[in-house]
């Protein structure tokens, strides 16, 4: 029988319940001190590691604190900063945009509203999910690839797009949660949900998955 999503969501709140437990405090694992450092180190982990983002910042941070440094960098040391988190070229001509749009259009100021941030060059629904719960305190909806492949398994979703995905999600998450339970899907990827070799038999939360019922 087809699971409705008054059903789904007392699942969601169960899972919820063990998340609490055992994921309390679970946070976004990038390096950040305001809502700007923030923004840019999302923007260089697209396809990268958190870890590796951590290391780049310092640096990064130090010579340009501010959305004018940015706006005024030159793109080839900026380019050099960044090289070891992927794809840096396009890195960094979006993050030099981010801080033109953010000099021009807001004051030099990270904006605190969706549809004000993603105005900002390579700045998507993830990301800007992501700035709304950790800084402004504005649930949000953070789809990553853990987020995608856990909700999946856990049958609250049966979409890889990551905009149906966080409609499915705010569909049975409580709002108040939003932030906190993408955070903890992460941590979950990490520490049993691991994509190559999930640690099935020892999950807290096996029991309310839909994996199991493959075995």
């Amino acid at each position: 029988m087809k699971e409705t999503i008054s059903q789904k969501k007392e699942r969601v709140l169960k899972i919820i319940d063990i998340f609490d437990i055992i994921y309390k405090g679970a946070d976004c694992t990038l390096d950040y001190e305001n809502p700007l450092q923030l923004l840019i180190a999302t923007q260089l982990a697209a396809q990268c590691t958190d870890a590796r983002v951590n290391l780049v910042t310092p640096a990064l941070f130090k010579k340009y604190p501010d959305a004018e440094s940015f706006a005024e960098a030159d793109i080839t040391e900026l380019e050099e900063i960044i090289r070891s988190c992927g794809f840096y070229k396009n890195k960094a001509k979006n993050i030099i945009g981010t801080g033109k749009k953010l000099m021009a259009d807001f004051g030099g100021e990270v904006p605190s509203t969706l549809d004000e941030l993603l105005t900002l060059p390579g700045v998507g629904r993830k990301t800007a999910n992501l700035v709304l719960g950790d800084v402004f305190g504005t649930p949000g909806i953070v789809v990553d690839t853990h987020a995608t492949r856990i909700s999946n398994l856990l049958g609250l979703t049966k979409s890889k797009d990551p905009y149906k995905i966080e409609l499915d999600l705010m569909k049975v998450v409580p709002k108040e949660k939003w932030s906190s339970f993408c955070h903890q899907l992460v941590t979950h990827g990490r520490e049993y949900c691991i994509a190559r070799r999930p640690k099935c038999l020892e999950c807290p939360i096996s029991e309310y998955c839909n994996k199991k019922d493959e075995a």
